[in-house]
């Protein structure tokens, strides 16, 4: 670690935080683990950043993360007496450019490790539906190529198909082949010329696509990655005036932060995708009520959560008496928000009730979401004291789970293991033990 004289801009930044050293220290090292790099830094190293050693670059990032989550803001380089990153362009790429390096990463296996190892951040700069809409660069148009409505369809056709293999077996091996299309054939379509109305339609499907494949990453626990896929859903979805994309693209980004237990950030995100959607009909309405809901219960806001939650019954009331879009939100997924909002101000027995109503109005071809969903109401059960309920929970996921290819499957199964161990005593929870053990993987799979 190179001395630059005293820090007093992370002193500074650091003394806003409220930390002790060994805080300090911690903090860095559970980011290290999450990015699965495991690191053993103690008060030490902190005592010695403060006084001006740099820490080694590739660490930088973590110190920055850990104050950002701790101060609900971002935290850059320069604000932390940090030099600037080496390595980097200095021009941002393009959408189009930015798109084709991040597929051929998450399209080859042997370096999917190395974006998978990023980090979630909570001091990503999102864009606001003003700074997107009706923009996309224009440099790289191919004159050449010329397409159409077809090839709309084309992409369109595509991520539906992709949909349905994520839902009924999971996104590990659905999202390189994602990956794969969106840089072989989408960015190419992209650069094509088209006449304008084309032109906005295939950014919209790329844009549907690119949210698909976010989605599909964080299914597989690679967070950093997924954040990158929704920002170019994003900015596609801006370029296309696509305002459903864009909402929907925020409230997944929403979903995400609740999920991994940033309750401000998924507010945040939640609100930005309300406040973008002013004539959401009665199905996004509801859609986006119900997350509101969920992050606002998550941060303590109970009147707050429970009005978004009224609001999101009332638009599912009246979007049910329409048709029904593919996909979409729909009464199972209220129940689960439901569920998440009690369970969030402490009503596990109101939580349970609402995820196995959920668990009934589930169609049966969302197989992914039926693992997911029945394990995390096994662990209410389970938190409550109902063992045999659980078990019998937890073995209709396991009866899915071998026809599921996804990270958090894996990890559910995984947190069974565990929480039944201290029960073994029970034949129930015995035989399911013994059974999960045959076809749980050990380790997470890259």
């Amino acid at each position: 670690m190179a001395k630059t004289g005293s820090n007093v801009k992370l002193e500074h930044v650091y003394r806003q935080t409220g930390w002790t050293l060994r805080r300090f220290a911690q903090e860095v090292n559970r980011l290290g683990t999450e990015r699965g790099t495991p690191l053993k830094y103690r008060e030490p190293s902190v005592h010695q950043w403060l006084k001006g050693h740099l820490p080694r670059e590739n660490v930088r990032p973590l110190i920055l993360e850990a104050l950002a989550r701790q101060l609900h803001r971002p935290v850059t380089h320069a604000e932390a007496g940090f030099p600037k990153p080496t390595g980097g362009p200095n021009v941002r790429p393009s959408t189009v450019e930015g798109l084709v390096d991040l597929g051929r990463y998450d399209m080859d296996p042997s370096r999917r490790s190395v974006i998978g190892a990023g980090l979630f951040s909570v001091a990503l700069t999102v864009p606001n539906w003003p700074d997107v809409v009706g923009r996309m660069e224009a440099a790289h148009t191919d004159q050449v190529q010329r397409v159409g409505m077809p090839e709309v369809h084309l992409v369109t056709a595509m991520t539906e198909r992709v949909s349905e293999l994520d839902d009924q077996f999971g996104g590990r091996h659905a999202r390189p082949m994602a990956a794969a299309f969106l840089v072989n054939t989408v960015a190419p379509y992209l650069r094509a010329d088209a006449p304008p109305p084309v032109r906005k339609a295939m950014l919209s499907a790329a844009s549907d696509l690119c949210y698909l494949t976010g989605w599909m990453a964080v299914d597989e626990g690679t967070h950093a990655v997924a954040q990158q896929y929704y920002l170019k859903a994003l900015e596609l979805a801006g370029a296309a005036e696509d305002h459903l994309t864009f909402c929907t693209t925020l409230r997944g980004m929403s979903v995400q932060a609740v999920d991994l237990g940033h309750g401000r950030q998924a507010m945040r995100l939640a609100d930005s995708a309300s406040a973008a959607s002013p004539q959401a009909g009665p199905r996004m309405r509801a859609f986006l009520a119900g997350q509101q809901a969920h992050a606002a219960a998550q941060i303590g806001e109970r009147r707050r959560a429970l009005k978004h939650l009224r609001e999101a019954e009332v638009a599912m009331e009246k979007a049910e008496s329409r048709a029904k879009a593919l996909g979409s939100y729909d009464p199972a997924a209220l129940q689960y928000h439901s569920g998440q909002v009690r369970y969030e101000m402490g009503d596990t027995r109101g939580a349970i009730e609402a995820l196995q109503q959920a668990d009934r109005l589930r169609d049966g071809v969302f197989r992914r979401t039926r693992v997911h969903k029945r394990a995390l109401l096994a662990e209410r059960q389970l938190s409550i004291g109902h063992l045999e309920a659980a078990c019998v929970t937890w073995g209709q996921a396991l009866d899915d789970y071998p026809l599921v290819q996804s990270g958090r499957a894996d990890d559910h199964m995984r947190t069974m293991l565990t929480l039944l161990r201290p029960h073994l005593r029970n034949r129930a929870a015995r035989a399911l033990h013994e059974r999960a053990r045959t076809v749980v993987p050990v380790t997470r799979t890259a």
